[in-house]
């Protein structure tokens, strides 16, 4: 009888994933992604270098994994909403749903240290890799609870771009904040937007 639920070994391998990940990218944070090993993500995490190249090809896909890791996530919290749920209260609470248990005050200097690792061309061009393959699985998330088709209807592909579009947003909002604030707030405030069909704003 299967539960639907990982495996032990599943969950041990995508631990270990997760571990690697976030090995990465706090030792990129602290040295600068040029001062760092496969070697020294790999001790980090407690495995040795050849787990880690099982797992990932290059330190710049180990750190853009989580983003990835999310957005899969994002589609899979979205197909399990409740059915007579409205697209766009299920998709908030699919997109929300990761950031449970944020960080309600960032560190400033994490967020700043984050802005810099950010203009690596090597991260810049993985995030670009990444999003093309995640979004796919999003749209066709959308297009499952709107009985729309993933390839030839407009409607998933830019529910889909909107979303991850309100997520980019927000984290760069907050990537940049000053005095620092949390993100899921912000992430809330952006799709709350969007489903009201992007008001433009009172003038102050």
């Amino acid at each position: 009888m299967t539960t639907g639920q990982p495996g032990w070994r599943e969950q041990k391998k995508a631990a270990t994933r997760d571990a690697l990940s976030w090995a990465a990218l706090r030792l990129a944070v602290e040295r600068g992604l040029e001062n760092v090993r496969v070697e020294d993500i790999a001790a980090e995490a407690g495995v040795s270098p050849r787990t880690y190249n099982n797992y990932f090809s290059s330190k710049s896909e180990a750190i853009v994994s989580r983003q990835g890791d999310r957005i899969h996530r994002i589609a899979a919290e979205l197909r399990a909403r409740p059915a007579g749920e409205p697209l766009w209260e299920a998709l908030t609470q699919a997109v929300l749903t990761p950031f449970d248990g944020a960080v309600d005050e960032p560190d400033p200097r994490w967020t700043s240290a984050v802005r810099l690792l950010l203009r690596e061309p090597s991260l810049q061009a993985e995030l670009a890799r990444t999003g093309a393959e995640t979004e796919a699985g999003l749209v066709a998330a959308v297009a499952a609870r709107t009985g729309t088709d993933p390839v030839r209807d407009l409607y998933p592909k830019l529910a889909a771009a909107a979303a991850l579009a309100a997520l980019k947003a927000a984290t760069d909002q907050w990537l940049h904040a000053e005095p620092p604030v949390p993100l899921r707030p912000l992430l809330a405030e952006s799709l709350r937007r969007l489903a009201a069909g992007l008001p433009e704003p009172q003038q102050r």
